[in-house]
């Protein structure tokens, strides 16, 4: 099998649940080790590293920024906004994705291109974590450093898990998007947020509705959150905490009468990735 016949073969892999290729041979393999990758997501970055493919990577989005080091790498836009033009100008051998992030027109202009896109499901929880990252090792033949990826996962977790069981307290949390204070959002069920605040034990303060919306102050009155979370970037963006409680009615909460604010890496906070254990143990830790 010459190399584009094994890149169309990994392709398949990423598609689909079982693939007829048959395991790589050396020299399939050296051809990888030699492939240039293009990654339109933090988490795939943070995956890629991890699976030692770090030098393969010769562009990222700008949400891929850890390790640090990927930030030395070309930026190709947010992952929800990148041309294929950006992405081919980088002339990559495979492309990945999250396969509800990257616009389909986008992905068929890659496609078209000859280049390898590969395109996988991301459900922001602990099982979708451990698929993404056993996904993307399979496909790039790093089966065994996968398997030895989702066991460290496994011990953070219950570490987390024994860090959440020792609380006497479920704090009410809310968690708001912010880019000055002309941009505040809240986090509501069925997000990122609000399943990270679950796993660390807390309750999402605001309920009866999914998605975000816009931060109001009577909402956030009647909220009454324990604790306010932020992107660390966010609350930069408010002026730090003393911004924070000049916003209307956030005196009167809990969270606002106690200062009791929590900030986070945004990557780190909502990636779902190998690093999802660690993310919840200290987001458990901080919240109480």
């Amino acid at each position: 099998m010459n190399k584009n016949a094994f890149l169309c073969c990994l392709v398949l892999i990423a598609a689909t649940a079982f693939s007829s290729c048959n395991a790589p041979t050396t020299s399939q393999t050296n051809a990888l080790d030699s492939a240039k990758i293009v990654s339109t997501n933090g988490t795939l970055s943070e995956i890629l590293v991890a699976l030692g493919l770090e030098d393969n990577i010769v562009g990222v989005d700008v949400a891929s920024t850890y390790p640090t080091s990927l930030q030395d790498k070309p930026k190709i836009g947010h992952n929800r906004d990148i041309s294929s033009e950006g992405v081919l100008a980088l002339d990559p051998d495979f492309v990945l994705g999250i396969s509800e992030v990257v616009r389909p027109e986008v992905a068929d202009q890659i496609r078209s291109s000859g280049v390898g896109l590969m395109l996988f499901d991301h459900e922001y929880s602990i099982d979708g974590a451990k698929q993404l990252i056993r996904a993307v090792a399979d496909s790039l033949d790093r089966s065994a450093k996968g398997d030895s990826l989702l066991r460290e996962l496994e011990v953070d977790l219950a570490v987390a898990d024994s860090v959440v069981a020792q609380s006497q307290t479920q704090p009410k949390v809310l968690f708001i998007y912010a880019r000055g204070t002309g941009t505040m959002m809240v986090a509501g069920q069925q997000t990122q947020l609000d399943e990270m605040i679950k796993l660390a034990g807390g309750i999402n303060a605001v309920q009866g509705f999914t998605d975000f919306k816009p931060l109001t102050s009577e909402a956030l009155v009647a909220a009454n959150p324990d604790v306010i979370l932020l992107f660390d970037s966010g609350l930069a963006s408010l002026g730090g905490i003393d911004g924070l409680l000049e916003i209307q009615g956030m005196r009167q909460t809990n969270a606002g009468k106690n200062k009791k604010v929590v900030e986070m890496d945004g990557q780190f906070l909502t990636g779902f990735g190998p690093r999802l254990g660690k993310a919840v143990m200290e987001l458990a830790e901080k919240i109480r």
